[in-house]
């Protein structure tokens, strides 16, 4: 999370409500107290290049905006800005920020972002719940094949520590442990079929993340045949004396494993469903 203190900054001149830009989002950059331990390190830093035959790392390539960020779990994304035209910059830093949304797309919360920190022609955003930033991002002025102010680097922690409802908008169901605590998407998430592939009746659940997920599929409908998964689907069994309890719930909701996991057991309100692994993962393209 790099280095942090605590102080009194202030930040003038560069947070204004309705700074959104023109395309509506007049609260993308809002007034406010900055917060209690602003991230004090340097906002040009190397993007790090991946490596190596695997998958570049979550977060990898973030810079400075990963650095300032105060995540509970790892970074879930991240990277550097691409070029553009002069068209796609913007003449603030707040337009600049504006740019982001604007040429990404990204699924990050798009109000609600305070300057943290300002150094010659880089300004750090940052997107912050309960105080501790889960969104940064460094937007610069007139780099090397981006012109105007636009995104230099970004970074964002899970989407089990953004708002709730944000989350919920953006279609993530969140799950919680015993606890109570909202779990990373990493460890488990699920989501309806696609609409585009016909696959609304159908509920897909992944364990972890990576060549290392596991997945299960609800299936009432009957839309994957013997071919994609090792057994059919059932919405009404006993649960197995070998399975286990996880821990994890989503609304009524509970999770259970067979002992060699190649079943998943939801435990609802009207009792238990058997959720059978695919013979490979299942996407919809």
């Amino acid at each position: 999370m790099g280095k942090r203190i605590v102080a009194a900054v202030v930040l003038a001149g560069l947070a204004s409500a309705g700074c959104g830009g023109a395309d509506g989002r007049d609260d993308l950059v809002v007034t406010g107290t900055p917060p209690a331990t602003p991230y004090v390190g340097p906002l040009h830093l190397p993007s790090e290049k991946h490596s190596g035959d695997g998958e570049p790392a979550p977060g990898e390539g973030s810079g400075a905006a990963g650095k300032a960020l105060e995540c509970d779990g790892a970074i879930l994304s991240g990277g550097g800005a691409d070029r553009w035209s002069k068209r796609d910059g913007g003449s603030t830093p707040e337009e600049g920020l504006n740019a982001y949304f604007d040429i990404y797309q990204p699924e990050e919360p798009d109000y609600g972002y305070r300057v943290e920190r300002r150094e010659g022609d880089r300004v750090l955003f940052s997107f912050d719940v309960k105080g501790r930033t889960k969104v940064a991002v460094v937007v610069a002025k007139d780099q090397p094949h981006r012109p105007g102010w636009g995104p230099e680097t970004n970074a964002s922690c899970d989407p089990s520590e953004w708002p709730a409802s944000y989350a919920r908008s953006k279609g993530y169901e969140i799950w919680e442990d015993r606890e109570g605590r909202r779990v990373p998407t990493t460890k488990v998430s699920s989501s309806p079929g696609a609409e585009h592939c016909d696959w609304q009746s159908a509920h897909f659940l992944s364990l972890g993340s990576g060549a290392h997920s596991r997945q299960y599929v609800r299936d009432p409908r009957g839309l994957f045949g013997r071919e994609s998964l090792a057994r059919a689907y059932d919405g009404d069994v006993r649960m197995p004396a070998e399975a286990h309890d996880t821990g994890y719930h989503y609304r009524d909701w509970s999770l259970w494993l067979s002992s060699d996991r190649s079943t998943a057991y939801v435990r609802t309100s009207d009792g238990v469903e058997a959720w059978p692994a695919p013979s490979q993962m299942i996407g919809c393209r």
